[in-house]
């Protein structure tokens, strides 16, 4: 067929046509090349003719060349082609299926690994606690345990700033004793003060209390023999400007009576408190009137603060007072 309209002008069934008239001129001049090869061999009437193309008529002239019959024979050259595209194909699935299964090999040993792992670190452990459980056992049967003694708690049991207690039984003096209970007192009398701390320009060292004119200096410790010499910090109280709880305690009505007034203060009053280098100002927030075992109100405190103790009243000396300030500069 020689249309040599452009193909835009042709029709659907035109253009069908030429398309199989190409294909079938392709396969023709191919079989010609196999036969010229010596790799085709001709037999006429053997197969049947090539179908028609469906949905349209075959064109009425034949192309050039009829289309002739041939029987193709896979010759040696073919069969070796084919053997190697197999050859090919067959290593590429042998070498991955060999992957697979050596990763499920691995998989498999890390599984057996681990558990093999968890396994001695269960009998070690195992191991350990028995053998320190004989190490203890043996330890508790050679060891000598001390004879336990009462310790004393002078400083959980009752407040600081008290009268010294009968000595030797000593029948005690006027306004000596008449604070303390009968049964504190042998804990008292077996009281050791607690060694006194190294000197440092953060401890506190003079109490200036402008509303009631106290101006004292201020010792370490609040035993009997510290509070001889003014106003005693109890050891294990913060640093003043710290957090927590400053406790500070003097006599009322002995040894310079430094602490007699604290019933005059009102809140909002000032106690000024120096070290070697600073001055911290507490306010007063709160005074209250306590049994002597009230120990509660040395208990830390989360924001800076300072807590006054003295005996009370004036020379009855039953209760304590108690005064609760609290750092300047930590007021909201």
């Amino acid at each position: 067929m020689h249309n040599k309209r452009p193909a835009d002008k042709l029709s659907v069934e035109e253009l069908q046509q030429l398309l199989y008239q190409k294909k079938r001129m392709q396969r023709h001049r191919r079989l010609q090349r196999l036969q010229e090869s010596g790799r085709v061999v001709e037999v006429d009437g053997l197969n049947p003719p090539p179908p028609e193309p469906p949905s349209f008529t075959r064109p009425a002239a034949a192309p050039t060349g009829a289309m002739r019959q041939f029987t193709l024979q896979v010759g040696e050259d073919e069969a070796a082609e084919l053997e190697t595209e197999s050859g090919r194909e067959r290593p590429f699935i042998h070498w991955r299926w060999v992957t697979n299964k050596l990763l499920l090999l691995v998989e498999i040993a890390a599984v057996i690994g681990l558990v093999a792992v968890l396994s001695s670190l269960w009998d070690t452990r195992q191991e350990l606690n028995q053998e320190l459980a004989q190490v203890q056992h043996e330890a508790s049967r050679n060891l000598a345990l001390p004879t336990p003694t009462a310790t004393p708690v002078i400083d959980v049991v009752i407040l600081p700033s008290g009268h010294k207690p009968p000595v030797n039984g000593r029948p005690p003096e006027p306004g000596e004793a008449g604070d303390i209970p009968a049964h504190l007192l042998p804990a008292i009398n077996a009281y050791i003060p607690p060694p006194v701390p190294t000197p440092s320009v953060q401890q506190a060292r003079r109490i200036q209390i402008p509303a009631i004119g106290v101006d004292s200096p201020i010792s370490q410790g609040d035993d009997w023999e510290q509070l001889k010499k003014g106003v005693g910090q109890h050891i294990g109280s913060v640093l003043p400007g710290e957090a927590g709880n400053l406790v500070l305690s003097a006599h009322n009505d002995i040894y310079g009576e430094i602490f007699r007034h604290l019933d005059k203060l009102t809140p909002g009053d000032e106690i000024i408190v120096e070290t070697e280098r600073q001055r911290y100002t507490y306010v007063v927030r709160k005074i209250q009137q306590v049994d002597p075992t009230d120990v509660w109100v040395m208990a830390p405190t989360e924001h800076a603060s300072s807590t006054l103790i003295s005996c009370y009243p004036y020379q009855v000396n039953n209760k304590r007072i108690i005064v609760f300030a609290d750092l300047a500069t930590s007021l909201n």
